[in-house]
């Protein structure tokens, strides 16, 4: 069944999709989240951690949405402050301490961009990240779960290696602030989703993403297990592969992954 990219844009948030949280569990053994910045504070929309992945140690980075209001409300919907990126770039320059390959879960609609983040340098935390996981000494793979919006995802996704489930999305903003801006009108986002070439098909066919994750019909939601096994199995391949490569050859190839980009 076609499903067209209006369609994915929906499935992508849906609520009911397995979360950040859902593939630590299910995929990795012995996570121990850690917390704060050591700046300013503690953001709950970045969860991270140490961890086992196939008796690997590694550490595990998830942009973390709710199921609920409430729990929305908690995660800030998915939308990290400046500290939640710190956060995140901290974890990663202690994995490259101590040699662990770093795996990213992307899902946020973008940063947040109240008063409070951009006066805590919402700009410069993303910047960066970006330059530190650019000459990050250590494996990196980031997957696009459901929704990458804007640098707010692209903060987690300089990466050796980046794929995207099936009916994700990974845009440089979300379609409603395309329509609004491009076409002076916001009910215009099935048409902007269109014209934005967002899908895991549109960005793979570009180069942009290494690869695509199948999902069950309907949605990864319809059935965890397969999901989960689809994913560990990208995970696995690609770890074997990054963790035989001399640092300096990581460090080259991804310079060059980015600059074709």
């Amino acid at each position: 069944m076609d499903i067209t990219p209006w369609q994915k844009v929906k499935l992508a948030r849906m609520p009911v999709r397995p979360t950040g949280l859902d593939y630590i569990t299910k995929l990795f053994d012995g996570f121990l989240e850690l917390h704060g910045d050591r700046f300013f504070g503690e953001d709950r929309a970045i969860v991270g951690g140490l961890a086992f992945f196939e008796e690997i140690p590694v550490t595990v980075i998830a942009q973390q949405k709710g199921r609920n209001t409430k729990e929305n409300i908690a995660r800030n919907f998915s939308m990290p402050h400046p500290e939640g990126y710190r956060k995140a770039l901290r974890l990663m320059k202690q994995a490259e301490k101590f040699k662990r390959p770093v795996i990213c879960f992307i899902d946020t609609p973008g940063a947040y961009c109240g008063i409070g983040a951009e006066e805590r340098g919402q700009g410069e935390a993303i910047a960066s990240n970006l330059a530190g996981m650019m000459m990050l000494k250590t494996p990196v793979i980031s997957i696009v779960i459901s929704e990458g919006g804007s640098g707010g995802a692209l903060a987690l996704g300089v990466s050796d290696r980046v794929y995207m489930l099936e009916h994700a999305i990974y845009s440089i903003l979300s379609p409603e602030g395309f329509a609004s801006i491009l076409y002076k009108d916001a009910a215009k986002a099935e048409q902007a989703a269109k014209d934005m070439k967002l899908t895991a098909q549109d960005l793979y066919k570009f180069g942009i993403i290494d690869g695509i994750i199948p999902e069950p019909p309907g949605g990864a939601h319809n059935d965890y297990e397969f999901v989960m096994d689809r994913v560990r199995k990208v995970l696995k391949e690609n770890l074997e592969e990054l963790i035989r490569k001399p640092v300096d050859r990581l460090l080259e190839e991804r310079y060059e992954k980015f600059r074709r980009l």
